[in-house]
């Protein structure tokens, strides 16, 4: 299992009429989540496209627990629990900082597909490896 934690600071922009962080922000908060973990691991997006991939999201899902305003700072726990295969699904909860009390939660899944010929693949063993090594190097526990 691999954890990584953003921190995310709330925009205006990302507030609805109520003043509540809008709903469908929290799948760009779950982004910013999954491209710092990659990062983390020395699997940037950038270095991802240069081995001729790309990673739709295929699947995504949000549940809501409690509201979040204008200039909260959320913490954004990504966790990738398996090496993928075809696919790799990322898990997320997000809390505001300092609380413990969980703010949403929710997973993406994503499919591996060849930028060339926009088809469906397996992931590449260099990427399988560097997730692997990374679960290795992570704290148990």
């Amino acid at each position: 299992m691999i954890k990584h934690t953003s921190s995310i600071r709330i925009r205006y922009a990302d507030t609805d009429q109520m003043k509540y962080a809008y709903y469908g922000k929290f799948f760009e908060y779950f982004e910013q989540g999954r491209s710092d973990l990659l990062r983390s691991i020395g699997l940037p997006y950038t270095r991802v496209e240069e081995m001729g991939l790309f990673l739709p999201v295929i699947e995504a899902h949000a549940s809501y627990k409690r509201v979040a305003r204008y200039d909260d700072l959320l913490q954004v726990v990504t966790v990738l629990r398996d090496a993928p295969v075809a696919r790799v699904r990322l898990d997320y909860e997000v809390y505001k900082e300092g609380e413990k009390e969980l703010l949403a939660d929710g997973y993406t899944i994503h499919s591996f597909v060849n930028a060339e010929t926009g088809k469906p693949t397996r992931a590449p063993a260099q990427f399988v490896e560097a997730i692997e090594k990374a679960i290795v190097k992570a704290p148990k526990g």
